[in-house]
């Protein structure tokens, strides 16, 4: 080799490193005061958080294999790990895994677990007003209900009601309204409610008390055998397609409709208030972009699946029948009772079915006009 080859070739050496060294130095004086080199430690090989940011365990008061009530959870768990690339990583655990199905809220607020998913009308016994935001008898619509929360208060007044319990909720799930009930024996007048042995949930259940039945309410894992064994007469639970996942129809063949008692069933996301501060902005944006697609698709999968059961009640030999009119005045005229009574016991109660009604009162000038009767 020349020696100008070898003089060329020590030159261009020189330009690299001194390239090399100015790029360093431009680097340090460019990284902010403190601040650390860039890693990739955090990342696996296909670009995925190595370890969640958030990880937290989600018992459920619905099993996961009920369709619609249950699976929703799934759907939600699954598309926010998916949205975050894998960082935030919410792990469902059925009912009775952790905590008892009735018991989730307490659990949130002690910090027994870091978050729940659950329908709040279980909270009734400690929190009164907790009905009113998950099914109100004679109450909104779904979609009514949705406005309501998102766009009507409905939000701001549940977060006032649970931060004294220490728990942040979250709309994350929302179906349409429960059948009336299954029973052996036909309902025709409020008298047939007197003595009657009956599960039943939330405000709903009041009204049935003070008409004499002899409300309980259990999981819905167990009332298919206490109803087999005769400790209750009559049930309800959730949706025609739920039901019958429960096999109630193998037992009572009477199911009745509409669902008075609870026109709307939400379900919640509720987690530690102390533990949500911390995540930051930008995750609790993802939950909350989570949990409003759970509230759209879960109503979207309730409404497709109910039809094609209701069609086969025929050929198991039960009878879809409604509530005759002048029973239902009656129910409700009796509602309008135990929410006054409610109310005047509570003071968030108060400010809930106020809110509800104030909102109803300006939204049935466009229900009354925009839709189609529903036997046009």
């Amino acid at each position: 080799m020349s020696s100008a080859g070898s003089t060329s070739n020590r030159a261009l050496l020189v330009a690299v490193v001194m390239a090399f060294t100015i790029g360093v130095i431009v680097s340090l004086a460019l990284r902010p005061p403190g601040a650390s080199a860039p890693s990739n430690a955090s990342a696996s090989n296909d670009g995925r958080p190595a370890r969640p940011r958030i990880e937290w365990r989600v018992p459920i008061a619905f099993s996961t294999n009920l369709p619609a009530l249950g699976d929703n959870v799934i759907y939600v768990t699954s598309v926010l790990r998916e949205a975050s690339g894998g960082a935030i990583v919410l792990k469902p655990f059925e009912p009775g895994e952790l905590v008892p199905a009735f018991s989730i809220t307490d659990a949130v607020r002690d910090a027994k677990i870091e978050a729940g998913y659950t329908w709040l009308g279980y909270d009734q016994g400690r929190i009164p007003s907790s009905p009113l935001i998950s099914a109100v008898p004679f109450g909104m619509e779904p979609w009514e209900f949705m406005a309501w929360w998102y766009e009507g208060g409905g939000e701001a007044l549940a977060q006032d009601i649970y931060r004294s319990h220490g728990t942040v909720p979250i709309l994350c799930g929302l179906i349409g309204p429960e059948t009336a009930g299954w029973f052996r024996s036909p309902i025709e007048t409020l008298e047939d409610f007197k003595g009657l042995k009956i599960r039943f949930a939330g405000l709903g259940g009041k009204v049935l008390e003070s008409l004499g039945a002899s409300v309980t309410m259990i999981p819905g894992g167990e009332i298919f055998q206490a109803l087999e064994r005769g400790a209750i007469d009559a049930t309800e639970y959730s949706l025609p397609v739920v039901d019958e996942a429960l096999g109630f129809d193998r037992i009572a063949k009477f199911n009745y409709f509409p669902g008075w008692h609870q026109t709307f069933t939400a379900a919640h996301l509720v987690v530690n208030a102390e533990l949500w501060e911390t995540v930051a902005a930008a995750d609790r944006a993802l939950v909350r972009l989570a949990c409003t697609a759970g509230v759209t698709r879960n109503l979207a999968r309730a409404e497709a699946l109910q039809g094609p059961v209701i069609a086969g009640y025929a050929a198991k030999g039960i009878s879809a029948r409604r509530l005759p009119r002048d029973l239902l005045e009656e129910l409700r005229r009796v509602t309008r009772e135990v929410l006054a009574e409610e109310a005047a016991q509570d003071e968030f109660f108060a400010r809930v079915l106020a809110s509800q009604a104030e909102f109803q009162a300006d939204y049935v000038h466009w229900k009354r006009l925009a839709y189609l009767p529903r036997d046009f």
